[in-house]
């Protein structure tokens, strides 16, 4: 692996994008809406959880990767998810056991409708729930490529850094913009990263339309799942 934790030849990247292909065709099921911490599912799988701007096109980038449309309910009103939703990813063997890991989909931030007592709400939530999840892999933190990092998306960078939560930056919507406009962006964030302490060095750009980036960011999340072996799990099926 290289220094951003990447495959460092052909034949090991080919493997690396395999194995995130092979995870995400697996099963995917929702499991439940979380309001408080208390409902929280017990941590006996690896989570990865989803977080950004209201209307930055989280669940759509969610449905992208596990090729699934309607997985993550998509809406055109921003801020419409308020609960941690909670999807079990991996086959389903006999004998209970295999690669899986937790996705939780986190409500989104910075809808300027949201009321001060809402956005509190938010960071309560979601800033109990990283400060609790021994088994919180990595978050994937979701920024609009039109619009670069804004305020808001520091702010949560600053949270995550002050949780110690290891996170990804990943840019959606990249089909919106030219090849040189989006090389400027995908620049100017991996510039940003460099001021946060647990942000991770490698920037992502993706596109649930034309399926830009989904590959690697599927090999990604993969790639935090320990042990993975999927010929074992393939035999047991």
């Amino acid at each position: 692996m290289d220094e951003k934790g990447g495959p460092e030849d052909e034949a090991e990247h080919a493997a690396y994008l395999e194995q995130g292909r092979w995870l995400f065709a697996q099963a995917c099921d929702f499991l439940l809406g979380v309001v408080s911490m208390k409902q929280l599912p017990a941590m006996d799988l690896p989570e990865v959880a989803f977080a950004g701007r209201s209307n930055v096109g989280k669940s759509s980038l969610v449905n992208a990767l596990t090729g699934r449309k309607t997985l993550a309910r998509t809406s055109n009103t921003p801020g419409r998810t308020k609960e941690l939703n909670y999807f079990r990813l991996g086959p389903h063997t006999e004998s209970g056991e295999g690669p899986a890991l937790y996705l939780v989909d986190l409500p989104g931030y910075g809808y300027a409708r949201e009321t001060k007592t809402r956005v509190e709400a938010w960071t309560d939530l979601v800033m109990s729930y990283l400060q609790g999840r021994a088994n919180l892999q990595r978050v994937i933190l979701l920024i609009d490529s039109r619009h670069g990092v804004k305020p808001n998306d520091r702010e949560v960078m600053s949270l995550l850094d002050k949780a110690a939560v290891s996170y990804l930056a990943v840019l959606t919507k990249a089909d919106k913009l030219k090849p040189s406009e989006l090389k400027k962006v995908v620049e100017a964030t991996a510039a940003e990263l460099k001021k946060h302490p647990a942000a991770h060095p490698e920037v992502i750009a993706t596109s649930s339309v034309t399926k830009e980036g989904i590959a690697e960011l599927r090999a990604h999340i993969t790639a935090l799942v320990p042990d993975l072996d999927m010929g074992s799990a393939l035999a047991e099926r």
